[in-house]
């Protein structure tokens, strides 16, 4: 990706921008400032890439300023810049460098002498002056977070030492990681985030009216469990699901690439790949809208995935079932999947969500692990009454679990350990995330990392807290993105 590359200025003067509409922005930016971000913002709205060189400690020759580097990697930081350089040049002979399709500059020099207008003139170029709109913050909420203080180890409440986790152990699993093989399997999601401002209530009607400012598409559902599953450092990732025959098949192909996961990928004509648009506001959403049809893939679809799958099977560590219950994973399919793997070696795993729709997570019999909310438990098992301990038990008898986790949202995890009918084991792991900012993807992260660890050798406990260790890091970003995995083994070292 182009996004948030340095470029040394020889470099980028002799890359190709043809066929691009390239946007160039030059300054000093000695300390960013919100007017530096909208203008950065709006340059990047008027074209395709937008490219910003900052002028060089000699162009300046002013010792008060902050040094070129350090000026260079806060604007390299902006979401909205996709390539940006110290720049030992005057502003016209990059421009007969680079021939931008435009340059834009702040408001305040439309009507002084500009050098750059000439030379744009001459190259069929255009000069754009504008101060871009003012927004409710300096940064794109769509970005990625500092990576410091992703975790808090106070919030452990001497979990490690109650079950005997040391060090050497768990970085020993998150070692043989390494070693593992995955299969995935489950419904395609598309996440979209529209990122928007507020403009206030309308006049007519007691409606909220905001203005989109910016939109990202992520890889969703069990698609992102494939990624953490990569990310995380598994040996191979297959995945298998359907798509529609749409642009949004082609970009869900395009994400597995990137996350070097081998996609099974097969497609549906009857349904439309699913989209789940979330309309934001700072750091909450305001809205969410599904774009989905849920009926059960055809019989010729269970037939070949299942037989795709019983071939992979055969060589696989560990299956993850990902089940969003839009059609992909009807009974019949999970049940002979679950048969074929009974005499392997592998590690069965299985998340079910009833969110705006509604799942059965005790279809999933005889897992390994699974890792329900407290309401799919009570929408499981019909019952409304019972607390927290006595549903795990409830479930792990009528699933037939070895293990459970009851994921708790901003309460953490509590983990159930079935001795048998009347006797079990619980703890709990608080949430570890310092400074939450998206929870949509928490859920997807401890399954894949808990359900792998334990492919590796961890025992439950051991599990539950490099799970919860994942998630933690996966809530500091908004949307659906693989675990950054320098990230996650930071953390794990900072908590040991």
């Amino acid at each position: 990706m182009l996004k948030q590359q340095i470029e040394s200025e020889n470099n980028l003067l002799e890359s190709t921008f043809l066929g691009r509409k390239v946007v160039l922005v030059s300054g000093n930016f000695n300390i960013l400032h919100p007017g530096h971000v909208r203008l950065l913002r709006f340059a990047k709205e008027c074209g395709e890439m937008l490219v910003v060189a900052v002028n060089s400690d000699q162009i300046i020759h002013n010792p008060e300023y902050l040094n070129e580097e350090h000026r260079l990697e806060v604007i390299s930081s902006l979401e909205y810049v996709d390539r940006a350089f110290i720049s030992t040049q005057s502003v016209e002979n990059l421009i007969k460098h680079i021939k931008p399709w435009a340059v834009v500059k702040g408001k305040e020099y439309e009507n002084t002498f500009n050098p750059e207008k000439s030379v744009l003139e001459a190259l069929g170029g255009k000069l754009i002056f504008s101060s871009g709109n003012s927004r409710s913050s300096s940064y794109s909420y769509l970005g990625n977070r500092p990576a410091s203080a992703d975790v808090q180890s106070d919030k452990l409440n001497g979990y490690l030492a109650r079950h005997k986790i040391n060090r050497d152990n768990i970085l020993d699993i998150i070692d043989k990681i390494s070693l593992q093989k995955v299969l995935v399997i489950g419904d395609t999601i598309v996440d979209q985030y529209v990122q928007c401002s507020a403009v206030g209530m309308s006049q007519e009607d007691p409606t909220i009216v905001v203005t989109p400012e910016e939109s990202k598409f992520f890889l969703g559902g069990a698609g992102i469990v494939a990624g953490h599953a990569k990310s995380l450092g598994a040996a191979d990732v297959s995945y298998f699901s359907v798509v529609g025959q749409d642009e949004h098949a082609n970009f869900v192909r395009q994400r597995l690439n990137e996350y070097c996961v081998k996609p099974f990928v097969y497609e549906d004509d009857t349904r439309p790949t699913i989209l789940k648009t979330r309309y934001r506001v700072g750091n909450k959403t305001l809205l969410r809208v599904n774009e989905v049809r849920s009926h059960d893939i055809s019989e010729a679809l269970k037939t070949t995935i299942g037989n795709a799958l019983k071939s992979a099977i055969d060589t696989a560590d560990v299956v993850l079932f990902s089940d969003f219950n839009y059609g992909m994973l009807p009974q019949v399919l999970v049940d002979d999947i679950i048969a074929f793997a009974a005499d392997k070696d592998v590690i069965l795993a299985a998340d079910s969500q009833t969110s705006s729709q509604v799942g059965d997570i005790s279809r999933f019999k005889n897992m390994h692990l699974i890792t329900p909310t407290e309401r799919e438990i009570r929408v499981a098992l019909k019952n409304d009454r019972d607390g927290l301990v006595i549903l795990a038990q409830k479930l792990t008898a009528e699933a037939q679990c070895k293990n459970l986790f009851v994921t708790l949202a901003d309460e953490g995890i509590l983990i159930h350990n079935p001795i048998n009918d009347s006797h079990w084991d619980n703890d709990r792991v608080k949430a570890l995330a310092a400074n939450p900012v998206d929870p949509a993807g928490a859920g997807d992260c401890l399954f894949a990392a808990s359900a792998i660890a334990m492919a590796a050798g961890a025992n439950i406990w051991e599990a539950a807290f490099i799970g919860s260790v994942a998630a933690a890091c996966q809530v500091s970003n908004v949307g659906n993105q693989p675990i950054d995995a320098k990230r996650f083994n930071r953390a794990i070292v900072q908590l040991l």
